[in-house]
């Protein structure tokens, strides 16, 4: 089981279809793409690199991402994708702790050379040019458990562990996609506007296994303008994006009185999407949106909120719904557990779990973490979340984010879901500050909106009309903007050590 397979039998089913656009312009048919990633698994091969080789991805997101991707895997090689928006030194420590032998870059990305790799290869240099000039190699025959994806987690609280994810895993998630999130036609496409090193790269396998089309925006990233004008010229357009990413879409369909015309799919995770966000994008943007809930140890695959369940306002449990991040995907199974392992009943909160063919298979030289991680098949994600009678899982925080103030849990997605209901609030983080009376006590930091003043008396009075008093804040931190990682996640560790520092 090789995933290069999915590109041979694209290229061989249909090879003069366009495959691979750089905004709206078609720069590869199905049979260009194959050609050049054999090409370069020949010159890979011709090089010595031996199945099993680590070759890192540090570039934009750019055309050529998808040939390389396909090309390593096409001789044997596994890919390790690295967020664009890394700093070099942050790179290099992936490059040593994967033990790659060869990277492939852009200038941009990587200004200078790293350290301890055999060649460093600008895809935009004439030295790229010259690998395609090898002849075509053989594809190279990979076991379903052998590891195709070294995915390194983003670290928010140290070193970045490397995720291994197997041909298995990365080919059960792309049917899934299928079944659990929208069926794709070869007329469809996906844009990579969110970075092509995660989730949004990952999607080229369903979208691959169709057919599909494949656009990597003449930016290179998010700008609404952008999408919205591709969709309408080069739609029906599929993307994946954090939550982050689709407020700035609704933002801008808002302002400028777009539709969504042209958008087929957009699948939204990777952080918190509060309700009353997903409420207000199916109001400006329409049926559209489906959600997904899965881990990098998961790609992509754990739960997911199906276009059908969110369209239907009419279920008596539809609010909670909403809320929820829907019900295990086809291929794994999900639990709630207390910390023996014990299933709770329904309603209660507990870390949950994930098992089935799309769990990783380890982390990359750190038995330890992995065997933390799973157990007996099941991967403890460190989410604490509840399922209800109907199976939908409605996640909490973190089990890290937990905040106990008085013997009392107290689960700051719950606050924040309430605080972004009151009037002139953008954005809101809660967190546990220590108290040496209540053990910690809750603070909400607070971004207004534009042009609006926010009063922690207002705040206040929101939260106790709508939650019982032990949960509310005891402090605002009115701010101008929260910490955030290269993902769009918010730096909860970070407001937390402002708060012990300040």
């Amino acid at each position: 089981m090789n995933l290069a397979q999915l590109l041979a039998r694209a290229a061989r089913t249909d090879p003069d279809r366009p495959a691979i656009f750089s905004g709206a312009a078609p720069v590869a048919s199905y049979r260009d793409w194959e050609d050049r990633s054999a090409r370069l698994a020949g010159a890979l091969r011709d090089a010595g690199l031996e199945p099993g080789d680590r070759v890192v991805l540090f570039l934009r997101n750019h055309p050529r991402y998808l040939e390389v991707l396909l090309g390593a895997w096409w001789a044997g090689l596994v890919v390790v994708p690295v967020n664009a928006k890394l700093h070099p030194n942050e790179a290099q420590w992936i490059i040593d702790n994967a033990q790659a032998r060869w990277a492939f870059v852009t200038a941009d990305v990587a200004p200078g050379p790293f350290d301890g790799l055999e060649r460093q290869i600008d895809v935009e240099t004439p030295a790229y040019g010259a690998l395609l000039q090898a002849l075509a190699a053989p594809m190279v025959e990979r076991a379903p458990d052998d590891v195709a994806w070294l995915f390194y987690t983003s670290g928010t609280t140290g070193r970045p562990k490397g995720v291994m994810l197997t041909h298995r895993n990365l080919m059960t998630m792309g049917l899934t996609y299928f079944v659990d999130v929208d069926p794709i036609a070869p007329q469809d496409a996906i844009v990579y506007a969110a970075p092509m090193s995660h989730g949004a790269g990952i999607y080229a396998i369903p979208h691959l296994m169709a057919g599909a089309r494949h656009v990597v925006p003449a930016s290179g990233g998010v700008e609404p303008e952008e999408l919205f004008a591709l969709a309408r010229k080069a739609g029906p357009l599929s993307m994946f994006a954090a939550p982050t990413i689709v407020k700035r879409l609704v933002d801008h369909a808002e302002a400028h009185g777009e539709t969504g015309e042209g958008f087929k799919t957009i699948v939204y995770g990777g952080a918190p999407m509060y309700a009353a966000d997903i409420e207000r994008a199916l109001r400006v943007m329409g049926p559209r949106f489906v959600q997904i809930y899965g881990q990098g140890e998961t790609p992509m695959v754990g739960t997911a909120l199906s276009r059908a369940h969110l369209a239907d306002t009419a279920h008596p449990r539809h609010a909670a719904r909403i809320a929820s991040v829907g019900v295990a995907q086809t291929p794994v199974q999900v639990r709630v557990a207390d910390s023996a392992g014990q299933d709770l009943p329904a309603g209660e909160v507990g870390e949950v779990l994930v098992r089935g063919d799309t769990v990783m298979a380890g982390y990359w030289r750190n038995p330890e973490a992995t065997a933390a991680a799973v157990r007996d098949g099941w991967l403890w994600t460190g989410d604490m979340g509840a399922l209800d009678a109907d199976g939908f899982l409605t996640l909490k925080d973190r089990s890290k984010d937990l905040i106990i103030s008085g013997g009392s849990n107290i689960y700051p997605r719950e606050v924040e879901e309430v605080l972004l209901t009151a009037p002139g609030l953008a954005e809101v983080a809660v967190v546990g500050a220590p108290d040496p009376e209540w053990g910690e006590v809750v603070v909400a930091f607070v971004v207004p909106q534009k042009g609006t003043a926010l009063e922690a008396a207002a705040l206040d009075a929101h939260c106790l009309a709508q939650i019982a008093r032990f949960k509310r804040p005891k402090r605002y931190e009115i701010v101008d903007v929260l910490p955030k990682n290269n993902y769009g996640k918010v730096l909860k560790t970070e407001l937390r050590r402002r708060l012990v520092g300040g």
